[in-house]
Order: structure tokens, then sequence, then C-alpha cells
């Protein structure tokens, strides 16, 4: 397993799905982790079966697109444990989909200010903790869509995950000099309650799965495991990085 044994990690939109899978298993490798989400109940239940595995976590709820809210989740991570090691700013949202000439400037707008600012704002409070440790990573959640693939009606969820690309780029090249690692995760369709709302019959789950070369969904679980890769010594000399972990979806035509 890569160990996270002595570092103390950030966790957002730890409430379900990928965060909550992340977060489990950072705390199994050795992390002391800081979980972050809207739902205060799902944040407490994680950090009460963290402890009761052996690990250490504490929760903090809130918004990520309030600044306010991206500051206290780093001071209680340096207050609470002492030091900042890697953020994973992975809360997002795909709740405005269809017709972009339907869309409203409101819609696109809490779109992109979830899943690009909330990353920027998220990104902006920790750099200053994980640049005082000698191999912090910083790790966003992006997606293969708008990346690799173009999806009809996702005009402001592609903006603002292809958004994140570039913010990681330009971050890894910032910092790389100070030791900061910066990458992103490119998941394809992950059986999560926020992926279910797309593949949410029989017939749409069975068109989602076969734009696989492995013909289903992925795991929490296994998208977790790469979050732990680039959170982990591992990854020593990956930075700037756009990890696509999506089945083969970018490069299937069967």
């Amino acid at each position: 397993m890569n160990s996270l044994s002595d570092k103390t990690a950030i966790v957002t939109g730890a409430s379900s799905g990928i965060g909550y899978a992340t977060a489990k298993l950072y705390a199994k490798a050795g992390a002391k982790v800081v979980v972050a989400a809207r739902r205060e109940a799902e944040l407490n239940s994680l950090v009460d079966e963290i402890t009761q595995a052996g690990g250490h976590a504490v929760a903090l709820a809130g918004d990520v697109k309030d600044e306010n809210y991206a500051k206290a989740l780093v001071d209680l991570a340096t207050g609470h444990f002492g030091s900042l090691d890697v953020a994973f700013n992975n809360a997002g949202t795909m709740e405005w989909m269809g017709d972009t000439r339907e869309v409203q400037l409101s819609e696109w707008q809490d779109t992109l200010n979830t899943n690009l600012t909330g990353a920027f704002l998220g990104a902006k409070h920790q750099l200053p903790a994980l640049l005082e440790g000698d191999s912090g990573s910083l790790i966003f959640t992006s997606s293969f869509v708008g990346y690799t693939v173009g999806f009809p009606q996702t005009a402001a969820y592609s903006a603002s995950k292809a958004g994140i690309v570039g913010l990681t780029q330009s971050l890894a090249a910032e910092f790389g000099s100070q030791g900061l690692r910066v990458n992103a995760l490119l998941p394809g369709a992950t059986d999560t309650p926020m992926g279910r709302t797309f593949a949410n019959t029989p017939e749409t789950l069975a068109f989602v799965e076969g734009l696989y070369a492995l013909k289903r969904m992925a795991l929490p679980e296994e998208i977790a495991e790469s979050a732990l890769y680039l959170a982990s010594d591992a990854s020593s000399f990956t930075t700037g990085t756009a990890l696509l972990i999506d089945g083969g979806v970018s490069i299937n035509r069967t």
C-alpha cells in the first residue's frame, strides 16, 4: 500500500462517492484526514467510521464556494494535526445539464463557482501550508468530459472541468520548484449518487456502460486508489498531469 504515514490531508466532497472512499483510504494508509462537504451528518458518520477503524479524522461542514470555508479547512488541518501535506479538491456538481440555449446564467455560474472557483479557492488557501513541507501534493478532480470527449448538453460542466486541467498545469509550473506536485484526476462514470443522477434508468445505464472499453462504471474505491497514488511518494516525479481513470472511454470506438 502507498503510505501516507505522518501526513495530513484535506478531502472535499467527502460526504459520499469518490471523496468518501478516498478519505477512508487515506486514513487507512496512515493519514490524518480533514473531511469536508455540505452535509454535516454524513461527515460525522464518516469520522466515526474512520475513528472506529483506528484512524484519525475531523469534519467541518460548509460550501466550497465560500472563501472563508476554504481558509477554515486549512486552519483546522494545521491547528488540529499540525500540518497540511495533501489536499484533494474533489467537491463538484453536475446539477445543471440540458440544452445550452436554455441554461440560465445563474445555473452556469453556480456550476463554475462550485467546480472551478471552489477548487481555486481551496488551492489558494492550501498552498502556503502545503509549501511549508518539501513534498506536498495538491490534487483536483476534473473529468474526461471536456478533455477527451465532448458530450451534448454539458456546456457548464465541461467548461468547469476543462478549466481545472488548466489550473492544474499552471500551479504545477508555478510551484514545482518549491517541491509541490499538482495533478488532476479525470474519472470516468463512477457508481456514486452523483453518477447515478445521469445513469438513472436501466436503458441509460446500459448506454453509459457501452461507451467504455471495460463496459462498466467504476467503483468509487477504484478512483480512490489513484487519488492515493497521487497523494503518496509513489508519484514523487508526477506533476502537471491530467490522469485519466476512465475505463477506456476516451479511446473506445466499440
